[in-house]
């Protein structure tokens, strides 16, 4: 089988999740009763990705020890790797390239659940000799919108799923929301990037700049947990139901591969 590398971040403090964040790392917080880091590998497995790099940080102990004593994955190849408990995301990185065992890697955020076809996306970035692919998703918004159709308000609505932004700085730019995944080669790496104190906003318009990029849609679902909001969400069905249900079929579908 070929081997396919995915490098999950997570070794953060989780300083917006308070007193929790403080007891356990920010991958380990259960969701409807399984650890984030549960749904990242075991989705990122029916993907065919077989090699996981966890640079763990801020308690990366408990990291390990959930890892080696979780049935599941006893026969994965999993790589949990000390990386310091204040290392930038750039020094994480860094210290664990020379162990990516595929020449083109999985790189993501250890703080969302996601269902997805990445398996596709990344056929199409090896087919297409593509150097990076960002992988772009679809949130809800924190925040209400006033609808707007033909120059009339025609609504208000909260929590409105969303996928571009505008700017108002330059009419002719819009972006995409980047969900934390990126598919690249592993000779990106060779590019200086260790001492980079943000590892996205320093390094990536440099390779865009540089190297072949494309962005891929992540048709499914995505939710992160940037704070304590985000995981009362997926946690409590009162709050967002629709969220809520995809999440349970997530669990569904994965404990039926068992």
């Amino acid at each position: 089988m070929e081997l396919r590398t995915a490098i999950i971040l997570c070794g953060g403090k989780g300083t917006r999740l308070g007193n929790i964040g403080k007891k356990i790392p920010k991958t380990l917080i259960k969701i409807q009763g399984y650890p984030i880091i549960w749904y990242i590998i075991n989705i990122l497995k029916k993907n065919n990705f077989n090699h996981f790099i966890l640079p763990v940080g801020h308690k990366g102990n408990l990291i390990k020890k959930y890892i080696n004593n979780h049935k599941k994955f006893k026969k994965d190849n999993i790589d949990v790797v000390p990386t310091g408990e204040n290392s930038s995301i750039s020094k994480r990185i860094y210290k664990v390239k020379k162990i990516i065992k595929s020449e083109i890697f999985l790189l993501l955020n250890g703080d969302a659940i996601f269902d997805a076809n990445l398996d596709k996306i990344y056929k199409q970035h090896k087919s297409k000799k593509i150097d990076v692919s960002f992988i772009t998703c679809c949130t809800e918004a924190d925040f209400g919108t006033v609808g707007i159709k033909n120059n009339k308000i025609i609504d208000f609505k909260r929590g409105i799923s969303f996928n571009t932004v505008k700017s108002n700085n330059n009419k002719n730019y819009f972006g995409l929301v980047y969900s934390g995944m990126a598919i690249m080669k592993k000779k990106i790496l060779k590019e200086n990037f260790v001492n980079k104190s943000n590892f996205e906003k320093e390094f990536y318009p440099k390779i865009i700049k540089k190297y072949k990029c494309k962005s891929f849609d992540l048709d499914g679902t995505w939710h992160a947990m940037d704070n304590l909001k985000d995981i009362n969400i997926i946690n409590k069905k009162k709050e967002n139901i629709n969220m809520y249900k995809k999440i349970k079929k997530i669990i569904i579908k994965l404990n039926n591969d068992r």
